[in-house]
């Protein structure tokens, strides 16, 4: 298995739009420190060079915390670092084609807004789906929010872990409880926090609590 339902618990998703002065890999291991699971970098205008070398040393950090590291879209990049994985939307590459370059031991996730495409994805090899947005959002400016009852249905159609995403937070997490999801992917809940690491444990906690555990 190559990424299990606990790993998702917490997922990160970077943004340097809050960086304040500190870099990447700080707020990485604030967050890392605070108990997020798992970790998505995510760049959308860095350089080549720039964004290989962000992610070595954030792959090195999530290594030190033995959390699972993937890239998101930049499958070249995920291959060059030796990255977990990747994680592709609808528009990106395909499933398919993403584990043909990376291979069987990597880890793929995939985007997802209907059954339809959850179990297209399933079938072409992802490991996990990401859902949403469950709630509106500001960092995806074309986000279609997903009703609980088609995450829910999504979560029911396919085998593979299914994770929410989308203006998740502290006051709108347990509004997920009994969707079937087995945790959350959140951005700004994290990282444009004052105290990334208290946001971080504070967040993971709540999920831990939607999704029936303690």
């Amino acid at each position: 298995m190559r990424c299990s339902k606990k790993d998702l618990l917490l997922y990160a998703v970077t943004d340097r739009r809050w960086l304040h002065g500190k870099r990447l890999c700080e707020q990485v291991e604030e967050a890392l420190k605070g108990g997020a699971t798992f970790i998505q970098l995510r760049e959308k205008n860095l350089e080549e060079a720039a964004f290989l070398k962000e992610a070595e040393t954030i792959k090195e950090l999530c290594s030190q915390y033995k959390v699972p590291f993937v890239i998101n879209d930049n499958v070249e990049i995920a291959k060059a670092v030796d990255a977990d994985g990747v994680h592709v939307g609808q528009s990106d590459m395909e499933a398919l084609h993403a584990r043909e370059i990376l291979g069987e031991d990597k880890i793929i996730g995939v985007s997802a807004q209907t059954v339809e495409q959850a179990v297209k994805a399933e079938k072409n090899g992802a490991d996990y789906l990401g859902v949403g947005a469950v709630f509106a959002t500001g960092s995806k400016a074309d986000a279609k929010e997903v009703d609980h009852e088609t995450l829910k249905e999504i979560c029911a159609a396919v085998n593979i872990p299914v994770i929410a995403i989308g203006g998740i937070g502290e006051a709108n997490v347990m509004r997920l409880k009994g969707s079937g999801i087995c945790g959350i992917a959140v951005i700004s809940a994290v990282f444009a926090q004052s105290d990334i690491q208290n946001a971080a444990k504070r967040l993971r906690d709540l999920t831990k609590e939607m999704i029936g555990e303690r």
